[in-house]
């Protein structure tokens, strides 16, 4: 039996969750999406998700404190949370990594780089 692959493409602009939710789905992933943290927060407690990708710049609540929050509610479980942002600089991507998440994807994203990024998961 096949494990379903559940993603969520958190992002407050529609065009950018579209996307990213079509990206991946043409990898074979099921996709939710959610407009803003707190949306994002209970579609996390709602589903088994395997792989978030997480705008940085939301209204309410950021993506490093939903990446927080979700971290925290997800403890142990095999969830990868990828940054999904345009800032690219390299001291943001350190900070990122080192608030939880597991990969940074800067955008305007390709499916190559999202296949390298979750091909494996």
């Amino acid at each position: 039996m096949n494990e379903q692959r559940l993603a969520l493409v958190v992002d407050d602009h529609y065009t950018n969750r579209l996307l990213a939710a079509t990206l991946l789905k043409r990898l074979r992933w099921s996709v939710l999406e959610a407009s803003d943290g707190l949306s994002a927060l209970a579609l996390s407690r709602e589903n088994d998700l395997r792989l978030i990708l997480l705008d940085i710049s939301m209204p309410g609540l950021s993506g490093e404190e939903t990446c927080r929050q979700l971290r925290a509610a997800h403890d142990g479980s095999p969830l990868k949370i990828i940054a999904y942002t345009a800032h690219a600089f390299a001291e943001d991507r350190q900070r990122l990594l080192a608030g939880g998440f597991d990969e940074v994807l800067v955008k305007p994203i390709t499916r190559q780089q999202l296949e390298n990024l979750v091909g494996d998961l």
